[in-house]
């Protein structure tokens, strides 16, 4: 199969009438907060307090990564390093290949909420003392970084510590963060929990519960801009730089594209009728999904809508590429076609819920709930003859080399608990009552 081809993608993801699929428990009855597809490996994390590790091929456990005292709600993962952030208030570094925790992030005051790894890139930096508008090219950032956003209204950014660098271990939490020498900057200008991030180069976004979007230089933390029009909580963006734009999604119901040049809103996307609490970017489709049970298909150029995929119940988790969308709600998973918005097949159904789902190459994956277990279903959409179709040779969304294509595998919304948001408050060290996920984390 050409790696290159999407057309004969499309006829594996689209016509298969039986693909290869095995189902597994994971983590007891516990909700799944985040999934990751990444090289081959399967990585799960959970309210329980672990992430495992398991084979997509046999659903074989490989690792469970112990040592957060709290649920874990954010990951990324770069080539054999895995980052985790905790209601435990810390962030931790492990080594995928023996499932060993190498240091231990202190700083953060609540809950670590959403984590992103960046990696060096080519970016373009205006020309000092050159004519305005004159930009040249310059990597940035110097070396992988890592950005975190917590519930303490903060973010941090951190040096990726190298395999050959000295392991470091957080004291207690060290509050201060002031004897970690991977410790970069503090970012406190938010008045509320920071809910998203998104980061590349030297751009940082960040969405609030202070209803605010706010955009940093990561380098010299910077606040660059402070993007005011979302009237309610801010629960997600994502950052569009082949645009120059950032896009926003909030309880106000509005999805909102800024540009990242002038600090001004460029469309204001509306027809959602709650909580926006999820946005994907392909190159060539915007998408978003709110708790009205409906996910909706844009143009980010110009902020037109394309077309509107119509659920049973509030969307609790998508994934979207140039050709298909995956996206789950309660009772279901469903595939859909992008283009002409049309329903292609149901993958899951009967279930209580889809905690999340994730796809990469022939793969997909879906963490659900099913007579008060998790378990969790892996598809292999791929032929013998597709040997060497194996990672992000099917969506068209740019991935770097190490196959890391930006999805932090962050835990989403829950959505139709949104009315329970006001009346329950989680605290940070106590485990989510059943039925009740991330809403208000």
């Amino acid at each position: 199969m050409p790696l290159n081809s999407l057309d004969l993608a499309r006829a594996r993801w689209f016509g298969s009438d039986s693909p290869k699929h095995i189902r597994f428990s994971a983590h007891g009855s516990s909700v799944v907060t985040c999934l990751l597809f990444f090289h081959n490996r399967i990585i799960s994390a959970s309210d329980d307090h672990s992430i495992h590790i398991y084979s997509p091929f046999t659903g074989e456990l490989i690792h469970s990564l112990e040592g957060h005292e709290g649920g874990v709600w954010a990951l990324a993962a770069s080539q054999d390093t895995l980052v985790s952030g905790s209601t435990d208030r810390t962030v931790r570094i492990w080594d995928l290949k023996n499932g060993r925790c190498t240091h231990v992030f202190g700083g953060h005051t609540s809950t670590v909420r959403c984590l992103a790894i960046v990696k060096p890139e080519m970016v373009d930096m205006p020309v000092v003392g050159g004519k305005e508008g004159e930009t040249k090219k310059e990597r940035w950032p110097k070396r992988p970084l890592i950005v975190t956003g917590s519930r303490d209204h903060s973010l941090r950014v951190w040096k990726l510590p190298k395999p050959s660098e000295p392991e470091y271990k957080a004291d207690n939490g060290d509050p201060d963060a002031g004897d970690n020498p991977y410790h970069c900057l503090h970012l406190s200008d938010h008045d509320h929990a920071v809910r998203a991030l998104a980061a590349r180069g030297r751009t940082l976004v960040s969405g609030s519960y202070d209803c605010t979007v706010r955009i940093w230089d990561i380098i010299t933390g910077e606040q660059k801009w402070v993007l005011v029009g979302h009237t309610q909580k801010v629960y997600s963006v994502l950052l569009d730089v082949s645009r120059k734009q950032a896009c926003s999604g909030s309880m106000d119901g509005i999805v909102r594209i800024w540009s990242l040049t002038t600090g001004t809103c460029l469309h204001t996307l509306t027809g959602h009728t709650s909580l926006v609490g999820l946005l994907g970017l392909s190159p060539s489709y915007l998408v978003s999904a709110a708790a009205d049970s409906t996910l909706r298909i844009w143009d980010p150029s110009t902020g037109e809508l394309k077309h509107t995929l119509t659920h049973t119940g509030a969307i609790t988790c998508f994934q979207h590429d140039e050709y298909k969308v995956l996206s789950g709600s309660d009772g279901n998973l469903k595939m859909w076609n992008v283009e002409d918005g049309t329903l292609v097949r149901d993958l899951l159904t009967g279930i209580t819920g889809v905690w999340q789902v994730v796809f990469e190459g022939r793969w997909c994956v879906a963490a659900s709930n099913r007579n008060d277990s998790t378990v969790l279903d892996v598809w292999d959409f791929g032929r013998e003859e597709d040997e060497g179709w194996t990672e992000g040779s099917s969506s068209g969304v740019d991935s770097d080399e190490d196959g890391n294509d930006e999805n932090t595998g962050d835990g989403e919304v829950r959505a139709q608990e949104i009315e329970r948001e006001e009346k329950h408050v989680v605290q940070d060290d106590q485990p989510i009552p059943k039925g009740f996920v991330n809403i208000a984390l």
